[in-house]
């Protein structure tokens, strides 16, 4: 939780982030707040879901800002760039994902929002549920909202 609260504060505060190994990225602070709501950045992950569905990993990477990283469950390569996003899904999409939030948390700020919480991916292909973390940041980027950062975890084993 202690993680989340931190993830939400940079994300919502539109501090420096690092982009790459010593460099960082100014999250653009405009002069105006593009109003939003949590239905509104709630409806961002059905956009995202049904790009999955298109079976179209160009569709799916147009989610994703230019300086996007993607911490997927089912690889441990983090994909730092549109083509690494767009390679991840390529990978993914033949086995027909198809998620489902089962408990989230919105947090909104100026041009920021996060939504966090666990979510159910069943793969139509060969049936296989999986149920996950989730944490995806959005910033509007002047014209719509994209992901910048996207995590994804499955849940540890169970202690005995």
């Amino acid at each position: 939780m202690k993680l989340l609260a931190l993830v939400a504060a940079f994300a919502l505060a539109g501090c420096a982030t690092q982009a790459g190994p010593g460099k960082y990225t100014q999250v653009p602070r405009a002069e105006k707040c593009t109003p939003t709501s949590e239905k509104k950045i709630a409806a961002l992950f059905d956009r995202w879901n049904a790009s999955l569905e298109s079976g179209d990993p160009r569709t799916v990477a147009a989610n994703y800002a230019e300086d996007a990283i993607l911490l997927p469950a089912v690889s441990e390569q983090p994909r730092l760039s549109p083509a690494e996003i767009e390679d991840y899904f390529e990978h993914v999409l033949p086995d027909q994902p198809s998620g489902k939030v089962d408990l989230r948390r919105i947090y909104l700020g100026c041009n920021v929002a996060v939504d966090a919480g666990l979510y159910t991916f069943t793969f139509g292909k060969t049936g296989q549920v999986i149920p996950a973390r989730y944490i995806f940041t959005y910033r509007w980027d002047g014209e719509r909202w994209l992901i910048t950062s996207h995590h994804s975890s499955t849940y540890p084993p169970r202690e005995p």
